[in-house]
């Protein structure tokens, strides 16, 4: 049974928009049981979890003898080893695949960028005027995603560890109002989380919260 780490008492109160999030999505979608070890700030930087995240960061993945980081390389990994993430034609899994490093790569950077400036800048000089631009940087990413998801349910025709990914990036913005201007992506994102795989991750995340708000 392999087994993940997570915060052990996440940032995002329970939201779901940690990076545990995709690898715990990917693994109930693909009915395989693991376990989850949790991780404080500070184990987080200590040399017993660098060894298995030189980053010092969160998720990381043990099965057997084999350790890995960075959520996009988990997801693919379970992908591969597990039916239902990937189609099973060569091509549109290539296409899968291609979408989930577009999730990572170009739609992720500027809705992160925009999601610390918000956290960390508010009371900095420069954030009203800064703002505008981190939001039209997503904005021009969310209409270029919404032009080729408008007639589709998935990414490319069956859900896939593609829709994983994007889903859980853009969830990112549930409270920003930017998704709203998106109808399209908005009904997607709606989509993935409505899925009883999703909501099992979901539910599994918000428990630690809860409990460690207990404490």
């Amino acid at each position: 049974m392999p087994t993940i780490t997570a915060f052990e008492n996440s940032p995002d109160r329970g939201r779901g928009q940690a990076r545990d999030m995709r690898v715990r999505w990917a693994l109930e979608e693909a009915a395989q049981p693991y376990d989850v070890r949790l991780v404080s700030f500070t184990a987080m930087k200590q040399a017993a979890h660098r060894a298995l995240h030189p980053f010092g960061q969160i998720p990381t993945y043990e099965d057997g003898d084999l350790t890995l980081f960075e959520s996009g390389a988990i997801v693919l990994h379970i992908a591969e080893r597990h039916e239902g993430l990937l189609p099973e034609d060569a091509n549109a899994r290539a296409r899968a695949i291609a979408w989930m490093f577009a999730a990572l790569n170009t739609v992720e950077p500027p809705i992160v960028e925009l999601s610390m400036a918000v956290l960390l800048e508010r009371d900095k000089s420069w954030y009203a005027e800064r703002l505008p631009g981190l939001q039209e940087r997503v904005r021009i990413r969310l209409g270029e995603l919404s032009r080729h998801i408008s007639e589709a349910n998935w990414l490319d025709g069956a859900f896939s560890a593609g829709d994983i990914m994007m889903v859980t990036v853009l969830r990112r913005l549930n409270t920003s109002g930017l998704l709203e201007e998106f109808p399209d992506i908005a009904a997607y994102v709606a989509r993935g989380e409505a899925r009883p795989a999703f909501r099992r991750a979901f539910e599994a995340q918000l428990a630690v919260f809860t409990a460690a708000s207990r404490s």
